[in-house]
Order: structure tokens, then sequence, then C-alpha cells
């Protein structure tokens, strides 16, 4: 399959992109076509956003619907679309409280200040630092960044916020020792999938929901990518057993549009009073209503058991088809968030893989992620797992 190849021209874009030679100008279900009508398989769901896949004719419908009442009012007045939002997710959830906003950073970014005012309006304790864990990722923002467990994110934007600890992942001993008496709170990705697709172990999990009730810490789920169905669970946390303070959404929630959520119990209410925190574009009517579509439909379609059913499927033909691949080292993963670990960089077979057709993510240096829509089939995960294959050999041959 031949690349679309981009114009020798300078673009008035920022850099801040290392993009592929491609443009794509239509998507249906798990395909996209590019500018020269070449069609891809997607599994990469445009990050982890379209779990629906492309253009799902229920969030379409919604949307369309929408596009002609009404696009954008202040959320100075009442929002019965955020509302509808707010209490489908609370009614699916161990939350009862919802903000919205337009990205992943910026849910961060509001759980990150509900913690600290919890703590200096509503507790009256002068608790301001929040423990993240190595390798994290928690987001591009000033505050996310430091959150973020990776000094390659925060190169170049020094002085960064202070207020951040971090610990080694999947180890209480270490979260033990970075707790003191300014630690307001623990925020962790239930899987880490930029740096590698590492699922938390359960043991590890269900010591740090004990530690944060003893230590009177909230305890913070980074979502952002592990929701709306991509585990096998509506929330990774369920896998769990436990039940966080507060939970951030994003790419999933509303099948592309610009949505974050940040989710909290109800005794956070009152740390965020009218004035404390706010978003112009936050909860548009638009983005609400795909919100609402795409929940809806997943909970409707059971698409949460499917994507476990899909996930298990996955991994059994990974683990069949690369035992022998000479680059492999190990696959890992939850749901339909996969990764397949090598001996080598990824980039090169990422590049292969678009010229076989097949769209796929780096999760670190040395992890290819497999992330496709909850509707994957089994055939077209046969035919991922077949062109991973096949690069995979012809490149150890070389």
């Amino acid at each position: 399959m031949e690349l679309a190849s981009l114009e020798a021209k300078e673009s008035a874009l920022f850099p801040t992109y290392a993009r592929h030679p491609l443009t794509f100008v239509r998507g249906e279900g798990s395909r996209l076509w590019d500018d020269r009508g070449n069609v891809y398989l997607d599994f990469m769901s445009g990050l982890a956003v379209c779990n629906l896949g492309h253009v799902p004719l229920q969030v379409k419908r919604s949307v369309e619907e929408q596009l002609g009442r009404l696009w954008h009012v202040s959320n100075l007045f009442q929002s019965p679309q955020q509302e509808a939002l707010a209490k489908l997710l609370a009614d699916h959830s161990c939350t009862d409280l919802a903000f919205f906003c337009n990205s992943g950073a910026e849910a961060n970014e509001a759980a990150i200040k509900l913690a600290r005012r919890y703590a200096q309006r509503v507790q009256g304790k002068e608790r301001y630092e929040i423990v993240t864990f190595e390798k994290s990722f928690h987001g591009r923002t000033l505050a996310t960044l430091t959150a973020t467990g990776q000094d390659k994110v925060k190169d170049g934007f020094y002085p960064l916020p202070e207020g951040f600890a971090y610990a080694r992942y999947n180890d209480i001993e270490s979260v033990e020792a970075r707790i003191n008496e300014r630690t307001v709170a623990v925020m962790l990705e239930l899987v880490q999938g930029e740096s590698g697709v590492h699922p938390a172990d359960p043991v590890f999990v269900r010591e740090l929901a004990l530690l944060c009730q003893e230590r009177e810490l909230l305890l913070i789920v980074d979502e952002v990518q592990t929701g709306m169905g991509r585990t096998g669970k509506l929330f990774a946390y369920e896998h769990y057993g436990i039940e966080p303070d507060i939970v951030t959404l994003a790419k999933g929630l509303a099948s592309g549009l610009p949505v974050g959520a940040m989710l909290g119990k109800r005794k956070l209410r009152e740390a965020f009073t009218p004035g404390s925190h706010a978003s112009t574009f936050g909860g548009s009517p638009l983005a609400m209503a795909a919100g609402i579509a795409t929940l809806r439909t997943m909970l409707d379609e059971r698409l949460p058991e499917r994507a476990a059913a899909a996930g298990r499927y996955a991994l059994r033909r990974l683990a069949a088809e690369l035992q022998h691949a000479p680059p492999v080292k190990a696959v890992r993963g939850l749901g339909l968030l996969l990764g397949i670990e090598l001996d080598r960089p990824v980039e090169p077979f990422i590049r292969e893989l678009q010229r076989k057709g097949l769209l796929v993510l780096p999760g670190g240096p040395y992890v290819i992620r497999f992330m496709p829509n909850l509707y994957v089939t089994h055939d077209e995960i046969d035919q991922a797992v077949e062109r991973l294959a096949d690069a995979l050999f012809h490149a150890s041959d070389k």
C-alpha cells in the first residue's frame, strides 16, 4: 500500500506533532480512507477516542439534531444536557457529581484543584501535595505535565509548579514513604498506557485504597484512556473492587467531540462553589449530545462486556501468532488496551504496518499498542494480528 505524501512546503502550524505522511478523509467503523483511496484498519481509535468506531450512527443522529437547535450557551445558565449526562455518569459509577471541560488534561487539572481546595477550604488543612507515579502520564498543561512521572514531557518548561511527589508503580512502601503532612491525594492510572501498557497489580491497588482511607487522603483515578469501556468494564476501577473519590474522563466519552469530565463523591461538593472553577466551552450542548448518545449506546449494547471478550480473544491470538517472533518480549493488557513489547524500537514497525494498511500506536519506545474500537470483530482482530506477525517475522529475517 502506497502512503500519501505531503507537499514540500512550510506549514503554518507549530511542529508539535511528528506527523505521519497520511491524510484521512473518511472513516466508518474500524476503517479509515486516505486522500488517495487507500483503506486502513484502525487499531488506534484516535488514541482511544473513537470507542464506538468512526462516525457511529447513534451519535451522528444526536449531534445532527443538536446542530439544528443550539451550539453554545454560557455556563451561567441552566444546562439540561449537562444535567442529563452527569446523571447518567453518576448512575453508572461510584461518583455523584460531574464537572465538564474539554480534554483529559483539563479534567486532571480540575481534579488537582478540587483535591487542594477540599483540604484547604472544607477540611481546614494546609495540604496541597499529590503523590503520582513514575512513568505515569496525566496531560500537557503545566500542572498535569508536572504530575506526569516522565521527565521527557517536562524538558524546557521549568520552573514547574510545586506540589507533586512520585512513587514507584505497584509499590505500596514507596507510596507510604512519600506521604507527609502536606499530602492531600494520590493520583494514578490503573493501566499506564503511554509508558508501555502496564496494568496495576490488584493487591497494590487495594492496599493503596485502604492506605488513602486510613490517612484521610483522596484517591484520584485517571481514566482518561481506560474509561468508557476500553478495559472491559465501563471504568477500569471496577476491575479492582475500589471506589475512588475522584475519576477523570475524556477520550472515549463523546466519540470524537472535545469533552472531558471530572467526577467526584458528594462530600467534595462544598469545595467547588460558584467562581472556584470554570470552563467557557466545557459541557457545550453539542459535546453533551454526543456524550449522552455515546454512553447510552455503550450501556444499551453492553459494549464493555463485548470489549472484554474481544480483548481475551486478541490476547490469545497475539500469544499464539507471536510466540516465536524474535523481537517480541511480552504481550499484556486489559480489555482492548493491549501492548506488544519488543526488544527494539517500534517506530520502524509502525511505519511498516501503515504500509500494510494497519494503524497502531507506540506505548513508549518499545511497545506497540492495540486499541481498536469496542465493536471490533474477530475477523478484524485476525487481520490485524496477521499483519503484525508478518511485519515482525520479516523484520527478524533481515
